[in-house]
């Protein structure tokens, strides 16, 4: 299948989530992610959750991590949409958040991160079995990813498809895929 069509596709089912099996898929997706071996990750970069596209709700994450890995350094992005890039700030507190013109919450006075980034937690609408995922089409994490030598970590509520078929030189490949049954390793 195109990536298109998934995008599509994907973005329907999600928002045809109910209410109660979304927070139960993003319960059981925070109990998979407890699971992961955090030594030796110092810096995390996370992505901020659209709730209206219901997208995994990573404050349970970052929530959890703040409260067990206080030593990680949790850094989020925000996006630059004429250059199609990302830099990351360091993450302050939802006080410090406020959405931008495509409802994306960003920081706002969250220091700029330009060291090491050890892990990433990747947003997505869909991801295959051979590690390669769909998002929203602009190419910010593939861009973003390109550059850093950091485990890169899906989150997704559903299972894998079985072959995105338009994968291209510039898509980058997930390291793992956390789902709410699973942790997928490439």
């Amino acid at each position: 299948m195109l990536k298109a069509e998934i995008r599509k596709l994907a973005l329907k089912d999600r928002l045809l989530l109910t209410n109660s099996v979304y927070h139960e898929l993003n319960d059981a997706l925070l109990k998979q992610f407890k699971t992961i071996d955090f030594s030796g990750i110092k810096t995390l970069h996370i992505f901020l959750p659209i709730k209206e596209k219901k997208e995994p709700d990573t404050f349970l994450l970052i929530e959890w991590l703040n409260q067990t890995q206080p030593d990680i350094k949790i850094i989020v992005p925000k996006a630059d949409f004429e250059t199609a890039l990302i830099s990351n700030h360091e993450y302050l507190g939802v006080d410090d958040l406020k959405k931008n013109l495509y409802n994306i919450l960003e920081p706002q006075k969250g220091n700029l991160h330009e060291g090491e980034i050890d892990m990433v937690l990747i947003p997505l609408l869909a991801f295959d079995k051979q590690g390669y995922r769909v998002g929203y089409g602009k190419g910010f994490y593939d861009r973003f990813l390109q550059d850093i030598n950091a485990q890169k970590i899906g989150l997704s509520l559903y299972p894998a498809i079985e072959k995105i078929d338009d994968v291209n030189e510039h898509d980058i490949r997930l390291d793992f895929c956390i789902t709410p049954t699973e942790i997928i390793k490439f």
